[in-house]
């Protein structure tokens, strides 16, 4: 049976009634198509500029002090850089106690500079602040400079023994990253 006009005008009447027509359908459909591909290659864009494995884990330094004894450094690697990680003594933590309100270039108190639970062990980076190079003091027989904590050889900046600037052309103290002393375990970064 073959389906006259007059049938046909009644159906697009009662869909035009309704508010629906065939090209908001058609406007539907290509939005959805558009939203799909666009997500389909959105997606992969994204996730590829998240870090790989690998990076994660640079990002991070665990160090066991559990032999650190007092008056000892080690050195370790944290994001390609020499991390310094000292016990200090009794009497170098009174030393930086009372150097606290001495005249610096970049004045912090130790206690800025440690955990306070833990304000024996100082975590720095070990990069002079002047242009990059490595400070002698955190080795044994090391020249630990005028202050009794590092010396950079390369332009003679001296810290002291909580790492602050003391002298010589450095700007600002050793860094000191972030970090978490759990136990005998210390987590940087």
């Amino acid at each position: 049976m073959a389906s006259t006009g007059a049938d046909m005008t009644s159906t697009y009447d009662t869909l035009e009634d309704a508010g629906v027509r065939r090209r908001d359908w058609i406007h539907i459909a290509a939005i959805s198509f558009a939203g799909v591909a666009a997500g389909t290659f959105v997606i992969p864009l994204v996730s590829q500029m998240r870090p790989s494995k690998d990076v994660l884990a640079a990002s991070s330094t665990r160090v066991d002090i559990s032999s650190l004894e007092e008056g000892q450094s080690l050195k370790a690697v944290f994001r390609g850089q020499p991390l310094f990680v000292k016990r200090m003594t009794p009497a170098e933590i009174t030393e930086a106690k009372n150097d606290d309100s001495a005249s610096m270039p970049d004045p912090q108190t130790l206690a800025e500079r440690t955990d306070p639970a833990n304000e024996a062990i100082l975590i720095t980076l070990g990069v002079c602040t002047h242009l990059g190079c490595v400070p002698l003091g955190a080795g044994v027989g090391e020249n630990k400079g005028d202050f009794g904590g590092y010396f950079c050889p390369c332009h003679g900046s001296h810290y002291d023994v909580a790492g602050r600037i003391r002298k010589g052309p450095a700007p600002k103290n050793l860094e000191v990253p972030e970090f978490e002393i759990a136990g005998d375990i210390v987590q940087v970064g």
